[in-house]
């Protein structure tokens, strides 16, 4: 059944005529009676008492008259929902970032595109730099914001389109009481370790851990993937962590957390837009072009 049949229907009940229900549907009236016809000969059965003016419904029409308005109503709202969808469709684009610049990078991404005016339906995948790398490449996104270190490309390969667009760096925090501790002078440093296969644990055994005076030594806390979840922890006096400065920057403004970069060893980080070479959608380029002009802006300001 044909959502413009049950629409024939429902304008012949409420105009009471074969000439007003055609008017209305904009055809003319022979045109009309023989969509009618059609309609009856699909169903089998004649579904309007022709020999009354005005035309009524039969008793067992009428009977299914309430029926047959809703499911208009509801086929009607499923065509608006379907070109809706296929619209989001067409102006959907699928990031990949980095947890920590899911946080601090994507709300900005987001609110960019709708000051522009532009209807792009944004959805966040939040991953570590090489799920972030795969889903890249399985084109299960279209592009990925993700932390690199300076000089090194963050992903291999020619098929890549990279931006670096600010430098940030990881540093080391804690709540300020402890911290006065490690000020102080040598001794045992505990922290918040990263599992060795994730891009910051990386850093801590190859350049951070290296990297700090003999006389220190460091014990592993606790062990985190997310680098809120450190930040958390440093905050509560848990144990020292290294995070992203332009994550922990609203704490240190607050004075939940003290950076110790005087004391202790960081590590600069390059925050890159990442894509694969080739052919793209409107939407892609409209969300590209927005996040190289954040390069302008600078780094989130998480401190307001």
């Amino acid at each position: 059944m044909r959502l413009e049949w049950l629409e024939d229907i429902q304008a012949i009940a409420q105009t009471g005529s074969f000439s007003g229900a055609a008017e209305r549907r904009n055809l003319t009236q022979s045109a009309f009676s023989r969509r009618i016809r059609q309609i009856e000969d699909y169903v089998g059965v004649e579904l309007f008492d022709r020999s009354r003016k005005p035309v009524q419904l039969r008793p067992m029409t009428e009977a299914q008259s309430a029926q047959i308005e809703q499911i208009v109503a509801a086929l009607r709202q499923l065509v608006v929902d379907l070109r809706r969808g296929d619209r989001v469709a067409s102006n959907r684009i699928v990031i990949a970032s980095q947890h920590s610049l899911t946080t601090s990078l994507a709300p900005r991404i987001i609110q960019g595109i709708r000051s522009g005016g532009q209807e792009v339906f944004v959805r966040l995948r939040s991953a570590n730099l090489d799920d972030c790398f795969g889903l890249l490449l399985s084109r299960s996104a279209d592009l990925a914001v993700v932390y690199g270190l300076p000089g090194e490309a963050a992903f291999p390969g020619e098929y890549l389109e990279t931006i670096d667009l600010w430098s940030d760096r990881l540093i080391p925090v804690l709540r300020p009481d402890r911290a006065q501790a490690i000020q102080a002078g040598l001794g045992e440093l505990a922290y918040v370790a990263y599992p060795p296969e994730v891009f910051f644990g990386g850093i801590m055994t190859q350049r951070i851990l290296p990297a700090l005076d003999p006389g220190w030594i460091a014990v592993p806390r606790a062990e985190t993937a997310l680098t809120l979840a450190a930040l958390e922890m440093a905050a509560e006096g848990v144990a020292l962590a290294w995070v992203p400065a332009t994550l922990a920057r609203l704490g240190i403004a607050q004075g939940r957390i003290a950076d110790l970069s005087d004391v202790l060893p960081g590590s600069p980080l390059s925050v890159r837009a990442v894509r694969l070479k080739g052919a793209r959608a409107p939407a892609e380029e409209v969300t590209w072009h927005h996040i190289l002009s954040l390069r302008e802006s600078g780094p989130p300001n998480l401190a307001g």
